[in-house]
């Protein structure tokens, strides 16, 4: 039986010769402390397998931030130009497209599988560092579990493998049999031979969202935060009956469904019909368990769930529409200008965590420890809302005595409180008042003369070399008001 397992995974890695391609990559991302510019361009190689439909199926942080993408066939000199058609940085996919009718000449495109077993043998394709050619990795499966994905901060299933996965190994095809089992993607920093791939549904969910919309749609949550029930104690205030098993909510995301339907303190039963334990397992295969999470980031954006709760000891059942919810500080920004606003060498930008990796790897204790708490804990009250945060002041005659002032929060100009930078700006360029008044955090004020501020706003961004005080996205908005406003005079 071993020896056609072995032969099946040889020729599979035959038929992927004709679809791993090697992706190059240039690309620039934005310098979060200086948020008008770019850092400097570079350069990146990954791997990618074609899929049907003329589609390659990469990872996202293969294309992250590009700004030029090439991709090369298996034993040709040729590079040819790829555009990038989705990208979902959460599960951190992308797929990329080539209109050369030359490039596709002789490609096969490969099948997606299913999620392997324990033990089953995989054999990783691409393109890792080291050298230039293509590369075979053979491995087993010892793990299937819900995991960090790294490049996109999620908690999404992951299939652990005893094959490392070297950067340029990213992208490529774990090869089951005669179909794909999944993507590498990470590796577990300071272990040997272990690697982490993409599983199928993941996959599959990533793709049938583009195919549906056009686009990523992401993944779906509930928008709970919740604690196991594995004290009997707390089952037994809770009135949790010895049969019953669950886990306890203790906060709700205001932006979910479930906020107008679930409480603080209710205990979630069951997800569609499948018991929850009290560790928040369920179920999956082979005696294995998984969060209940996983049931949930595989519905599709806007899709019912039925959730069986147990409220005061009485039971209920309710139905709430599932979607993707963003968190009030974005966890990343990729293939995307920030935004910031300038007034009077006051630089405001929203909070993000981006903006505190610029502090370096060991951000969290670096950075100011207040920022880092609410990126990490605040939840959102309305959709749009932003933490707007005075990010750096530009010195100048107008703004002196205010630099001490760097890092805090905005509250409120001229009394009225912020909902996000957009909202900030539209407050100080349409301020009627002799002076603009800024309340910040720790009941700290910043006021200014409005005429002598927009004056020096000028000189200021001149002498900085900056070519806008405004991002684009706000310079955009901007015109479409004014143009707006245009049509209705």
């Amino acid at each position: 039986m071993a020896v056609d397992t072995d032969t099946d995974a040889y020729s599979a890695i035959e038929l992927a010769l004709d679809s791993v391609v090697k992706i190059f990559t240039e690309s620039s991302s934005p310098d979060y402390a200086l948020p008008w510019q770019n850092k400097y361009q570079s350069k990146s190689k990954g791997s990618g397998f074609v899929i049907p439909g003329r589609k390659i199926l990469t990872n996202a942080h293969v294309v992250a931030d590009y700004t030029f993408v090439q991709v090369r066939k298996h034993g040709s000199p040729t590079k040819y130009r790829a555009e990038v058609q989705a990208v979902g940085h959460e599960c951190d996919l992308a797929i990329l497209v080539v209109e050369s009718e030359e490039f596709w000449e002789g490609m096969t495109f490969l099948e997606l599988g299913d999620i392997p077993f324990l033990q089953d043998a995989v054999a990783v394709v691409g393109y890792p560092q080291g050298g230039d050619n293509i590369s075979v990795t053979k491995g087993v499966v010892s793990r299937v579990e819900p995991r960090q994905y790294v490049h996109g901060a999620t908690q999404l299933m992951a299939i652990q493998i005893d094959a490392a996965i070297n950067p340029g190994n990213s992208g490529g095809p774990a090869i089951m049999g005669k179909k794909v089992a999944g993507i590498a993607f990470q590796s577990l920093p300071g272990a040997e031979n272990i690697g982490y791939i993409i599983p199928v549904p993941v996959i599959k969910h990533f793709l049938s969202g583009v195919e549906q919309s056009g686009k990523y749609v992401g993944f779906c949550s509930l928008g709970l935060f919740w604690q196991p029930t594995e004290n009997v104690q707390l089952r037994n205030h809770f009135k949790m009956r010895p049969e019953m098993t669950g886990v306890l909510v203790s906060k709700i995301n205001p932006l979910s469904d479930a906020y107008k339907i679930l409480k603080k303190d209710d205990i979630i039963l069951a997800f569609d019909g499948v018991p929850i334990a009290n560790d928040g397992t369920v179920p999956f295969r082979n005696r294995v368990r998984i969060k209940f999470d996983y049931l949930v980031s595989m519905k599709k954006p806007d899709e019912t769930a039925a959730v069986k709760v147990l409220r005061d000891g009485e039971e209920s059942e309710f139905s709430i529409t599932l979607r993707p919810l963003q968190p009030l500080v974005p966890v990343h920004q990729f293939d995307i200008l920030p935004s910031y606003y300038i007034f009077a060498g006051l630089v405001f930008v929203p909070l993000t965590l981006p903006y505190l990796h610029e502090y370096g790897e060991d951000w969290y204790n670096t950075s100011l420890r207040r920022l880092c708490e609410l990126a990490l804990r605040e939840l959102p009250k309305k959709a749009g809302e932003q933490l707007v945060i005075l990010s750096q002041v530009l010195m100048d005659d107008i703004n002196a005595g205010y630099e001490r002032l760097a890092w805090l929060q905005v509250k409120k100009v001229n009394g009225v409180e912020i909902e996000n930078l957009k909202h900030l700006c539209q407050l100080v360029d349409s301020c009627s008042e002799e002076s603009v008044r800024l309340d910040l955090d720790d009941e700290k004020v910043i006021v200014l003369n409005y005429q002598l501020a927009k004056i020096a706003t000028s000189s200021i961004l001149n002498r900085h070399r900056i070519p806008s005080s405004k991002s684009s996205d706000l310079i955009d908005e901007d015109n479409s008001l004014e143009l707006g406003l245009a049509c209705l005079s």
